[in-house]
């Protein structure tokens, strides 16, 4: 799954094995367990703290830092949605709007760069709606949530069999559901 949630395939080991395990592990015994040299393990221990998909525990009169996954699965599905957005989602956008920057003088353009400019509006419009749809929905994913969450899953299946169509037909406009 390292690859469906944008990550390399030794954070995701590591992130497994920490996740398996009951107590925190130190790098040593990571490096042990996943045969990683010790840059490989502090590299991406970096980074899954950077995400906060683990956590660093201090053992009193101990040196070492050992470390801990978050167990909790909601949390760390909502991390790896916001985490991809913020890095993938969020940076597409501004570069389109920066190709949109290109296109201002709109007097000046051909039937083709309108059609072209028009294009990437539409896409940028999509990617901050996609943004504010998570960013309104993250706060929501957790387990205490669950019984919102199947239901606003039963409302969006419901519009599907009432409308008879899918959800992504061409035939059905955004308008059509303001």
């Amino acid at each position: 799954m390292a690859s469906a949630w944008g990550i390399n395939k030794t954070m995701a080991q590591i992130h497994a094995l920490l996740y398996a395990e009951s107590d925190p592990l130190d790098t040593d015994a990571i490096m042990a367990q996943l045969d990683i040299s010790r840059g490989n393990a502090n590299m991406n221990l970096r980074n899954l703290l950077q995400w906060q998909l683990i956590h660093k525990v201090h053992f009193k009169g101990s040196r070492k830092d050992y470390y801990t996954a978050e167990k909790e699965v909601w949390n760390i599905v909502a991390t790896i949605i916001r985490e991809r957005q913020q890095r993938e989602v969020a940076p597409i956008r501004e570069n389109l709007n920066e190709c949109l920057q290109l296109f201002e003088d709109k007097e000046s353009l051909s039937k083709e760069e309108i059609d072209f400019r028009e294009r990437i509006e539409s896409f940028t419009e999509f990617l901050e709606m996609f943004e504010r749809f998570t960013e309104a929905l993250l706060p929501y994913i957790n387990k205490r949530n669950l019984k919102f969450l199947k239901h606003l899953v039963k409302l969006a299946e419901m519009k599907h069999s009432i409308t008879g169509r899918e959800p992504s037909s061409p035939s059905i406009k955004p308008e059509d559901h303001e």
